[in-house]
């Protein structure tokens, strides 16, 4: 007889979710068991009560199905994805209180040294390795669509007016488990040295991939601590929806991540969050305007740099720089005193 038995890695893992700083309700649901590796986000769509709703019905189902150890990861996230759809359907076209109602997720199952993950909307997964991050699902949404084929850049799809317009969800119509452009399902290889991530777009459309990798390689030892930080990071930024955040690391991803520490805060610290400043501080325009963003920007800038990078820094990075037209200062204009440092 053929041995049967899961082989599991020992996993370090951590998960939260936090209303916001705008919603008065949380329409996001998480589950997290390492144990089995089962991992899952999720997140209502519909309005107050029905969002809600419909993630509590979606959280339920998928970990009654993903308990129950029949069939390959793929089938039993393709099983309880159709179940918890098709449940939310159900149920809302029973009760015009929650017509309407639905919700977007991600699931993810580790065994046998392979990530098998289902995705549904515009949660996403993100994994960790060799000092990077690499997002793996697609947004099921007009922008998201836009950014991974490169005609917008990260910073512009975040920005996007129609950022959160999702044409694939769990709930609005009836579906079989292998229905095209339903379930997406990805199968990774997954290591001792290896991380993930499973959050909602309330993190993920306010910290940028650079951004979140800094944090996790940062708390690589501790996920709890890494998880309470990207959640801080998405309510500094604005908080504008719930947010939810579940990280699941390898038991050698914190020895094999101090290597790439330093790597990962310049990489947070890269082109695409410079960028941002820049623009925003020549969309403010003015001089009076401009010196006070300016300094806005090098308090925010400078903290993120020290506590991602450590000790790796300039020796003059405590230094005050003058902007004007005076031969005693420094630069000439904000923008050359932004590209100096």
């Amino acid at each position: 007889m053929p041995d049967t038995t899961v082989q599991r890695p020992s996993l370090l893992a951590a998960a939260a979710s936090d209303v916001g700083r705008r919603r008065g309700n949380n329409e996001d649901r998480f589950h997290c068991d390492p144990a089995r590796g089962i991992f899952m986000v999720i997140d209502g769509v519909g309005g107050h009560a029905a969002g809600e709703r419909a993630a509590e019905i979606a959280l339920r189902m998928l970990q009654a199905r993903l308990e129950r150890e029949t069939g390959s990861p793929a089938e039993r996230l393709r099983e309880a994805i159709t179940l918890a759809n098709n449940e939310v359907n159900r149920l809302a076209a029973a009760d015009p209180a929650l017509s309407g109602m639905a919700c977007v997720l991600t699931a993810a199952i580790v065994s046998d040294g392979r990530l098998t993950a289902g995705h549904v909307g515009d949660t996403r997964l993100y994994t960790f390795s060799q000092g990077l991050a690499r997002k793996v699902t697609h947004d099921h949404s007009p922008v998201g669509e836009r950014e991974d084929s490169g005609e917008l850049d990260e910073m512009e799809a975040m920005r996007h007016p129609r950022r959160n317009e999702i044409f694939r969800d769990v709930g609005s119509l009836p579906h079989n488990p292998n229905d095209e452009e339903f379930i997406e399902i990805l199968e990774l290889p997954f290591g001792p040295e290896n991380a993930f991530l499973l959050c909602t777009d309330g993190l993920s459309d306010l910290v940028p991939a650079a951004g979140i990798a800094g944090v996790v390689y940062a708390h690589a030892d501790d996920p709890a601590a890494a998880v309470r930080q990207l959640i801080d990071e998405a309510n500094e930024a604005g908080g504008k929806d719930n947010v939810t955040a579940v990280l699941v690391a390898g038991e050698g991803f914190a020895g094999t991540a101090a290597r790439y520490r330093t790597s990962a805060g310049r990489a947070a610290m890269g082109s695409d969050w410079k960028r941002s400043v820049l623009r925003f501080l020549l969309f403010a325009g003015g001089a009076a305007a401009g010196l006070a963003l300016a300094y806005a920007a090098f308090a925010w800038v400078r903290p993120a740099r020290e506590w991602l990078l450590g000790d790796v820094r300039p020796a003059s990075w405590s230094r005050t720089w003058r902007v004007g037209a005076d031969a005693s200062d420094d630069f000439r204009s904000i923008l050359e005193a932004l590209r100096r440092s």
